[in-house]
């Protein structure tokens, strides 16, 4: 049997990954990294999670988040995100007809998913958190977000500062992101 870890650490730093599907670039199929925004924007102002860094990816994205709040369940908002986002995904793909993909993740839906009523496989049903308890663990943290899209097999621009999607160039150049209020991190390190 295997245990859940539940991540209700308080004020504290995690670094946070989620996937979709089978690594299917579902962000970049239907154009709806907007939901990842729109997700960022709500869980700071109901639960005060600050997002200190972040890359959006085509098929997977990743965080640094400062929860501020007592008992936070990490799970819980990460799942009602995953799920939220997963409805618009599945809405967008609808619209375009994108029947191939849609039977792709409706085959990816387990017997017990499809028991609660799942329909379609949007993400992976687990995620990736990690507490960042020192400077040098955050600092790797730091520079794997923002070098993520010309990282490995990823070529996504030219400078790791041009990607849109991440917050790079407002460490780097001092830009902020037009979607996304990130906090910096010095303001929890300093």
């Amino acid at each position: 049997m295997s245990t859940r870890t539940l991540h209700q650490i308080t004020d504290n730093t995690w670094f946070v990954t989620f996937t979709n599907h089978g690594w299917i670039p579902l962000f970049q199929i239907t154009d709806t990294y907007h939901l990842v925004y729109k997700w960022l924007k709500l869980i700071d102002e109901k639960y005060e999670i600050k997002t200190l860094a972040f890359v959006i990816m085509p098929n997977h994205a990743h965080f640094l988040f400062h929860l501020n709040k007592d008992n936070i369940n990490l799970n819980k908002v990460i799942g009602n995100g995953k799920r939220f986002m997963a409805y618009d995904i599945i809405k967008k793909l609808e619209e375009t007809s994108n029947s191939g993909l849609l039977n792709r993740l409706a085959f990816g839906v387990t017997d017990k998913e499809k028991a609660k009523g799942q329909l379609h496989k949007v993400f992976e049903s687990s995620f990736d958190a990690k507490p960042i308890y020192t400077f040098k663990f955050l600092y790797q943290k730091l520079d794997y977000i923002h070098h993520n899209p010309v990282s490995g097999k990823w070529n996504l621009c030219n400078e790791f500062t041009d990607y849109p999607h991440s917050s790079a160039a407002l460490y780097e150049l001092g830009t902020p992101h037009p979607q996304v209020q990130i906090t910096d991190f010095r303001k929890y390190w300093d």
